[in-house]
């Protein structure tokens, strides 16, 4: 665990950090820059450390919840993440229709980033190889793996990996804003050669959430 992360984990164990800014958290453990604070906090929630609540204003740990900030397999849970079906990693021709739920990923809580908001949380079966040296929590995006997207998390920058939707049909692509040309490039990130897909802000497009985990299917299992 990163220095700065003990010392924040720390410090959630004895004060309610909800109720300072990030500057006064930064002064409680010798850190100027708020950005930082904020990075640091957000990669604890996301490894189930502590859990942000911003509309009441808390910011509590894992032992203060019954279980243990040094251990973070210790009070994991088996989690069903639905399956909205399969999303191409190459040309979007697989439909994901979120109101057809196909099945359940039933899975570790220990192994699914976010597992606080699993609500949020959806899967999908990768079909193809193009996002084959895309790489998400250590873990590379190959052809039947499931990846696993936070629908509420829509705002895509440069070099995010996310699913969108275009005219209907579900893409797993890494995101680029190419300003200069105004257009969106969905781009591969593979052992083989993809043209990127060329998006216009006029088109049928849209960010359906990020690709926030992968889990990873054994060789030769990734299809009947």
């Amino acid at each position: 665990m990163h220095k700065l992360q003990q010392k924040l984990l720390e410090l959630a164990e004895r004060k309610n950090l909800g109720k300072y800014t990030l500057r006064e958290i930064g002064a409680f453990v010798g850190e100027t820059s708020p950005q930082k604070i904020k990075h640091h906090l957000t990669q604890l929630e996301k490894k189930g450390f502590i859990a942000i609540n911003k509309m009441e204003q808390t910011i509590t740990t894992t032992k203060q919840q019954g279980g243990t900030a040094k251990s973070p397999l210790r009070g994991a849970r088996l989690l069903s993440i639905p399956i909205l079906g399969a999303a191409n990693a190459g040309p979007a021709t697989l439909f994901a229709d979120p109101a057809n739920i196909e099945g359940y990923l039933r899975v570790s809580s220990s192994l699914v980033p976010r597992p606080r908001l699993a609500h949020r949380l959806f899967a999908l079966k990768v079909d193809g190889p193009s996002m084959n040296m895309a790489i998400v929590q250590g873990k590379k995006i190959e052809d039947g793996d499931y990846v696993i997207i936070d629908s509420e998390d829509r705002d895509a920058a440069t070099d995010d990996i996310v699913l969108s939707v275009i005219d209907g049909m579900a893409n797993i692509k890494k995101y680029y804003v190419d300003e200069e040309n105004n257009q969106i490039l969905l781009m591969s990130d593979s052992t083989h050669d993809f043209p990127a897909i060329h998006i216009h802000e006029n088109d049928d497009f849209m960010v359906n959430g990020k690709v926030v985990g992968v889990i990873k299917t054994p060789k030769g299992k990734g299809k009947k």
